[in-house]
Parts: C-alpha cells; sequence; structure tokens
C-alpha cells in the first residue's frame, strides 16, 4: 500500500509564544502573530513589545502627516529584529485597499504609508496594531525551531491580538492552551 504524502503543517494566522528556555533575548517572552508560512519561510509580528524609541505621533510628524484626531494613545511596537526600519500595520479586514495582504479571514496585514493617513484621520481599521519590523525564518527554520521545543502554537483570536494589555499577553497565550506555566520545559522531550 503506498504511503499518503504528509501535508506541511503552517501556521498562518496562528499565534507562536516563546518558551520559557527560550535562548535568544529578542523572544524571550514573545507572542507572534504569524501573518505568513509556507515553504519558503515564515514571518510573523511580535504582538506584546513596544518598539520604545518612537511614538506614533513621532512617526506621522516624520511622514509629515498631519493627524485629524488625537492619536496620543496610539502605540509602535516592535514587530521583530528583521527591517526594524519598515512600518507594518496589522490590522482587522475592515480595511482593504491596494498592498494589504489578507492573512486571513479576519485578519490583514498593510505595510503602506496610506494606512498610517486613514488611522490618523480616524478612517483606519477598527482594530490595528502598528509594528516597526517583524520576525523572519528562512526555509525549515522555524520548523526546526518548533521541533526543537522553542515555540508553543495556539489559535489567535483578535481580542487578544488588539488587546492593550501588554504585559500579560505571553501568560494568556500560553493558558489558551490549557497548560500552566509551571508545567512547561524548555527541554525537548520533556513536559
Amino acid at each position: 500500500m503506498p504511503h499518503a504524502k504528509k501535508t506541511p503543517q503552517y501556521l498562518t494566522g496562528q499565534l507562536l509564544m516563546a518558551m520559557p528556555g527560550m535562548p535568544d533575548p529578542r523572544f524571550q517572552r514573545t507572542v507572534i502573530y504569524m501573518c505568513a508560512h509556507n515553504a519558503e519561510g515564515a514571518m510573523g509580528l511580535v504582538i506584546n513589545r513596544l518598539f520604545g524609541v518612537i511614538t506614533f505621533s513621532e512617526l506621522l510628524e516624520q511622514l509629515e502627516i498631519r493627524p485629524t484626531r488625537s492619536v496620543a494613545d496610539l502605540r509602535v511596537h516592535y514587530g521583530g529584529p528583521v527591517e526594524s526600519g519598515r512600518g507594518l500595520v496589522l490590522h482587522s479586514a475592515d480595511f482593504i485597499r491596494e498592498g494589504t495582504m489578507m492573512v486571513d479571514d479576519d485578519v490583514a496585514l498593510t505595510a503602506t504609508v496610506d494606512i498610517l493617513r486613514a488611522i490618523a484621520d480616524g478612517r483606519g481599521p477598527r482594530h490595528s496594531l502598528l509594528a516597526l519590523g517583524y520576525a523572519g525564518w528562512g526555509p525549515g527554520q522555524l520548523d526546526a525551531e518548533l521541533q526543537a521545543n522553542g515555540w508553543l502554537t495556539a489559535e489567535s483570536d483578535e481580542a487578544l491580538m488588539f488587546d492593550r494589555d501588554l504585559e500579560t499577553k505571553w501568560e494568556r497565550s500560553i493558558a489558551k492552551l490549557g497548560v500552566r506555566l509551571s508545567m512547561l520545559s524548555g527541554e525537548a522531550g520533556h513536559a
């Protein structure tokens, strides 16, 4: 009997949570929303860490965008270590323009300055998260890290993704799995 070809498991649209023993300090206690994952590699945005160097107002000023409403409460997130000068907006699917990439039915990603103008004018998506930089993996790299017990995965949900409480997002993401942090081990093959 011939063996059925196994279809790879891709994580587009899912959450990736760093295991407690994550050795890379750039990813310790991070939650990453996976925007793309396929045979060519993977790309996601850290959704629980602020960039910390620039405010949204300062970013708009640099881009010569004059907001028509207060943007003081909008924050700039650290999306990851790759291309940290590149802005990406993860957002609800109620805002689709040329250049928008649909991640799934409910979430989209836009990397054009037009979305920043729309947000500044109050015409943007219902939910959004602006990030500078992203997390990226080459072909098979993320799969190897998953097999080495570096990450946990969970279904995403809009409430958690766009929640402003960044301090507890990692713990709450792991809790979605029904697992207590004290039960996790960073060693492969152990729980």
